[in-house]
């Protein structure tokens, strides 16, 4: 119980330290922002990893289905990108779920038709 109230101190005191250091939200965003960029990075060398494991079944799919799943996944990243500027009025949440909504049938009807055979 002592250090879960010391982990909430020191963290509580940090937050008073970039609150109250003039300057201190800029410092926040920055180490946000870095975060954030490693976190992407993250996902992109995942993506990278699992592209070279499955390389051999992605090249059996066809042109046709590859492009099918390549453009799905280009128009996730790409409705993803723009969620700050969809997500302010109802018809951009509901253009944004529909765009990814219909991109993931894509995808998923392109591994159900490729297990399929």
């Amino acid at each position: 119980m002592t250090t879960t109230l010391r982990n909430v101190a020191i963290v509580l005191g940090i937050a008073a330290l970039i609150v109250l250091i003039p300057g201190g939200g800029r410092g926040a965003n920055t180490a946000l922002q870095a975060v954030w960029l490693a976190f992407l990075a993250v996902w992109g060398w995942f993506a990278y990893t699992l592209y070279r494991q499955h390389q051999a079944e992605l090249e059996s799919l066809g042109a046709t289905r590859r492009a099918i799943l390549y453009v799905a996944v280009g128009v996730v990243l790409l409705t993803l990108t723009a969620y700050s500027r969809l997500w302010v009025g109802t018809g951009g949440k509901i253009a944004f779920l529909l765009v990814l909504g219909a991109a993931g049938y894509a995808a998923f009807a392109v591994i159900r038709s490729a297990r399929r055979y």
